[in-house]
């Protein structure tokens, strides 16, 4: 089986050259520097009509907390209908509570709007204690994958969490591994963890390395 490589850009000229580098899917932020945010709407529709690849659109109203107010969460459910309208293929959304779980509400309200697109938990994963309820949670909610280091600060670092939420996660959920990850350590890390995913700003070359 195949691992399928996510580009993180934010720029239509390096979404081109993750659809031509082989990436089979592209996630689009604004700010990647700042952790990323939600992209303009013009690059959502370029990249949509342009590109082949999948593009997944990261909704994020705003750096800091993933704590989100009704203001925040009036923006993302805008985000998103957005994202629906310029033909994306899925979102990435995440809301916590002050107690750092899943925001449950929150998280219902918006995937309510995204349906039918693929809908991700991203990288507020990263800051939940208990990941493993979190998992178990999202698949209630009828996510389709998870984002995330495994609450380290790069995906090698967080390997063994990788492995665990791997295989807790069976086929039910698709977890995606993030942070830091290059075509030097992508071939260790599938290999380390059974992930079938990667998400990367610094994608050249990991396909090749990790699809021999």
């Amino acid at each position: 089986m195949s691992v399928l490589v996510e580009a993180a850009v934010e720029s239509f000229g390096r979404a081109r050259a993750a659809q031509d580098g082989g990436c089979k899917r592209i996630e689009l932020c604004g700010s990647l520097h700042d952790g990323g945010v939600t992209p303009s709407a013009g690059l959502i529709a370029r990249c949509s009509q342009k590109l082949i690849t999948s593009v997944h659109v990261l909704i994020r109203p705003r750096t800091g907390s993933f704590v989100y107010d009704e203001e925040d969460v009036g923006i993302m459910m805008k985000d998103i209908l957005v994202a629906k309208e310029l033909d994306a293929d899925g979102v990435m959304i995440g809301a916590l509570t002050p107690e750092g779980e899943v925001d449950v509400a929150v998280v219902s309200e918006l995937m309510a709007v995204a349906t039918p697109m693929k809908v991700g938990f991203h990288r507020a994963f990263d800051e939940i204690k208990d990941q493993e309820m979190a998992l178990e949670l999202l698949v209630s909610l009828q996510l389709d994958s998870i984002l995330t280091t495994g609450g380290a600060k790069t995906a090698v670092e967080g390997t063994a969490q990788l492995r665990r939420l791997v295989e807790r996660a069976h086929d039910r959920i698709t977890i995606i591994g993030a942070g830091s990850v290059t075509s030097a350590n992508a071939a260790e890390l599938v290999r380390a963890t059974g992930l079938r995913e990667l998400h990367a700003s610094k994608f050249e070359g990991i396909e090749a390395a990790v699809n021999r």
